[in-house]
């Protein structure tokens, strides 16, 4: 695992049919055989990962999130932050499209973390381990957990404890 703390990708996504009837024009593109992308046709901008329209979810998975989920059972903490406006494909890359397509992040995290969780404890007398997950959607000023449906927006707050360590905490109303 490198030192680096945090690492930004950014995707772009196709135009949708609606844009492209409406005559829309792209206007963003992936620099090739670079992590740079081209705003316009003059403002460069650099990332750790740069994936245009045509990228595979594999590519992203493998690029981005595999290593952090192969680091995650040698101890390590690991995030996967979406950031983007309503409709610039966080859901996609998240949770995949159709069932009929490729699965997203999620699908392939708990796919791998299984198999590597299943592997490991083959391989060790009396290893147990416990898996957990949020799900969380932050909107505006209001945090929701997507995996507890019955949670009303506002019901949840971001808090560190005394260490400095942080999580979410579940307000009782």
């Amino acid at each position: 695992m490198s030192e680096e703390c945090v690492r930004v990708a950014v995707r772009i996504r196709p135009l949708l049919p609606k844009e492209v009837l409406r005559h829309h024009q792209v206007c963003v593109r992936v620099v090739p055989s670079t992590a740079q992308v081209m705003l316009g046709s003059d403002r460069l901008f650099c990332f750790d990962h740069a994936f245009g329209p045509t990228a595979s979810q594999d590519q992203v998975y493998e690029s981005c999130v595999q290593p952090l989920v192969e680091s995650l059972l040698d101890g390590y903490n690991a995030t996967v932050f979406c950031y983007g406006q309503t409709g610039s494909g966080k859901t996609y890359t998240l949770g995949g499209g159709n069932q009929d397509e490729e699965g997203g992040i999620i699908d392939r995290v708990a796919q791998d973390v299984f198999l590597l969780l299943g592997k490991k404890t083959l391989n060790s007398d009396g290893v147990e381990a416990t898996v957990r997950a949020s799900y969380m959607e932050l909107y505006k000023e209001d945090l929701r957990d997507l995996l507890e449906p019955h949670t009303i927006h506002k019901e949840l707050h971001i808090r560190d404890d005394e260490r400095g360590n942080t999580g979410k905490t579940v307000m009782h109303m």
